[in-house]
């Protein structure tokens, strides 16, 4: 056993942990967990411990059900809040680590998301190339979870509110609190611009740790709020006529110690591969979309109006692009970065972080030509202007998206057969329920009328 799995096993017999919960995700990004006892431990680490997949959607099917959960000792953490999240009813306490899923015979799981971004991380690492991520996590507090009423809201401000006494921002507070706790460093965090909306903002770290981060994070958010009786929530767009909650990514490429996308003395100080990048992920953003935004109600935010991205397109610091180049302090440049502003906070990180490398990656590959940069508000152009501009707009709905996705050799390619196929037979039929449903805006529009 390596090290790392010797610092694990002290761990827990040092800290009196009684149970460990082993995480990962289905192919939605739903987290998963089950637990095992320290007896356990050493075996799971060299062997990993057999479950039956076939009771988790997009894993295996029955004939072929038991797959190996194989922790990734590296991210052992204790987790560090009371209740029944954290903690046993006696107060022991538990820790989690995140893991990788095996078939039997040893080889990864092909409808593992973790294996998937690892897949595709090993592309770059081929190439010399280590693909960084920092998200900016949206979510909304709102009193509850009951569906039957419109969601109920805990504060009533905007932008980088302050208030000397806020119930939300207080439960903000305590969770960054916990992050930094658990070793998860916030670069900032603050009020957004809807009624009780909130963002978390995390310092860059390669992609396959953040993509875990973000699911610990959501975590985190979610549990914190239970204990102060109220809800937190990743939903796309929860509330109507305000924005809705996005995770805009901020991305780079990193050869060795250096930051393959600054060039002294290009425009903008960007590298060729960085355009190229940049490029690669235009070329490629409507197929990728299905992945990034993943749910009906995603859709409800790539709407014009709301600072989420509509249009295909690139700008320095304009906001209503789909990438936007960030300005830098001209003492650092090598904190140069693009922002890629499509993905919500409900999306399967390890998805999301994958596509988006690959459209990169195929456009560094191939040599794709930058377009032109963005310089006007995008909102305010005709569909005339756009067309003038050869600016194309983002998928308006899953099924748009979804269409895209199925025509897609780099998706196809990335996700692998079995991802691939599952997600769109599963999207699809989340389409088809919600085409068959008649909504509120029908019968308040329609009824009193027809």
């Amino acid at each position: 056993m390596d090290s790392q799995g010797e610092y694990v096993l002290r761990t827990v017999e040092e800290r009196g942990i009684r149970f460990v919960q082993l995480w990962f995700t289905d192919v939605l990004g739903t987290p998963k967990t089950f637990s095992i006892t320290p007896a356990e431990l050493e075996n799971a680490l060299e062997e990993g411990m057999t479950f039956d997949g076939s009771a988790i959607d997009g894993f295996s099917r029955v004939q072929e059900s038991d797959v190996l959960a194989r922790p990734d000792a590296t991210t052992f953490q204790l987790l560090p809040w009371h209740g029944t999240g954290g903690r046993e009813p006696d107060g022991a306490p538990v820790a989690r680590v995140f893991c990788d899923i095996f078939d039997l015979d040893g080889t990864p799981f092909q409808g593992c998301p973790r294996h998937v971004l690892r897949r595709t991380l090993g592309r770059a690492r081929d190439a010399g190339l280590t693909f960084f991520a920092a998200p900016e996590i949206e979510f909304f507090y709102f009193e509850d979870s009951d569906a039957s009423r419109p969601p109920r809201g805990l504060d009533s401000g905007s932008y980088f509110e302050l208030t000397a006494a806020d119930r939300a921002s207080t439960i903000r507070q305590q969770t960054v609190l916990t992050l930094e706790e658990m070793g998860i460093p916030v670069e900032h965090a603050q009020h957004e611009d809807a009624p009780s909306q909130h963002e978390i903002d995390l310092r860059y770290t390669d992609a396959l740790t953040m993509a875990d981060t973000v699911m610990t994070v959501r975590q985190v958010v979610k549990e914190l709020a239970r204990q102060q009786g109220v809800h937190a929530s990743f939903m796309p767009k929860p509330l109507a006529g305000v924005q809705g909650s996005g995770m805009h990514t901020h991305l780079s490429l990193f050869r060795g110690e250096e930051n393959a996308f600054v060039e002294p003395g290009a425009p903008h100080g960007l590298s060729e591969l960085a355009r190229q990048f940049i490029a690669g992920l235009l070329h490629h953003a409507g197929e990728i979309t299905a992945i990034t935004n993943q749910w009906v109600n995603s859709y409800k935010r790539l709407v014009a109006g709301y600072e989420a991205p509509v249009h295909v397109s690139w700008a320095h610091n304009n906001r209503s692009a789909l990438v936007r180049v960030p300005v830098v302090k001209a003492s650092k440049p090598e904190s140069t970065r693009i922002e890629y502003r499509a993905p919500d906070s409900a999306c399967n990180p390890y998805l999301a972080f994958a596509v988006i490398l690959a459209a990169g990656l195929e456009g560094i590959t191939k040599g794709y030509d930058l377009p032109g940069e963005a310089r006007a508000n995008l909102f305010d152009l005709t569909p005339e202007d756009l067309a003038a501009e050869g600016i194309v707009h983002l998928p308006a709905s899953l099924d748009e998206a979804l269409s895209a996705m199925s025509r897609s050799e780099l998706v196809a390619t990335t996700l692998g057969d079995h991802v691939f196929e599952w997600f769109l037979r599963n999207k699809r039929a989340e389409w088809s329920a919600y085409t068959s449903q008649v909504t509120p805006f029908e019968l308040d529009r329609y009824l009193p009328l027809l």
